[in-house]
Formats: structure tokens, C-alpha cells, sequence
């Protein structure tokens, strides 16, 4: 398993609304991409946004990289919404839970 860490920060006076629809039309596509397991963000108090996402594999991933209308999104992100970003592509060393629901 593949998980992006995809840390933000918002420009000024970005208009959240638009920003949102984007990410939700990016969302619903990338969900159906083979290999897409999971996505899930967060707010942090000091105004970074964390978004993990995991794809089956490298080669998944770089599918979605590279999808036209994914791509369209990052330069919109560069141009208009971020002010800054960092992105991490890491391989799952161990995965283990704990279900005490059981």
C-alpha cells in the first residue's frame, strides 16, 4: 500500500466554496480509480489542512498523478488556492490494528 501525505496551507482570500467543489469533483474521481483505497483530511489549529490518501501501488497512484482532470486540479491548486504545499509518498512498512469492537 502507497500513503500520500498531502500537507496545505490556504492562500488569502481564496473563495473556500469553489475551492471545496473542486475537491469534492477530485474526490469522486479518484475514488473510482482502480487501486484507490481511502481518503480522509484535517484541520490543524495553526491553519494547515492534512488530506492521507492510500493507493494500492505506485503504479495506481502515478495513474491518478497523471489523470488530465487531476492534473488540471494541481495547477489550480498552484495558481489559486495554495499558498504552500508539501506532498510525501511513503510505502507502508507494517499495517496492524486493533478492533476492540470485536
Amino acid at each position: 500500500m502507497i500513503v500520500i501525505v498531502f500537507r496545505t496551507r490556504i492562500r488569502e482570500g481564496v473563495v473556500e466554496q469553489e475551492m471545496e467543489e473542486l475537491g469534492n469533483q477530485m474526490y469522486k474521481l479518484a475514488s473510482k480509480m482502480p487501486g484507490f483505497i481511502s481518503y480522509k483530511d484535517f484541520a490543524a489549529p495553526d491553519g494547515e489542512y492534512v488530506s492521507i490518501v492510500e493507493f494500492e501501488s505506485l503504479g495506481t497512484l502515478a495513474t491518478w498523478r497523471d489523470h488530465p482532470e487531476h492534473k488540471e486540479a494541481q495547477r489550480l491548486g498552484r495558481e489559486r488556492y495554495f499558498s504552500e504545499y508539501h506532498i510525501q509518498v511513503c510505502t507502508t512498512v507494517r499495517d496492524y490494528r486493533f478492533p476492540a469492537s470485536e
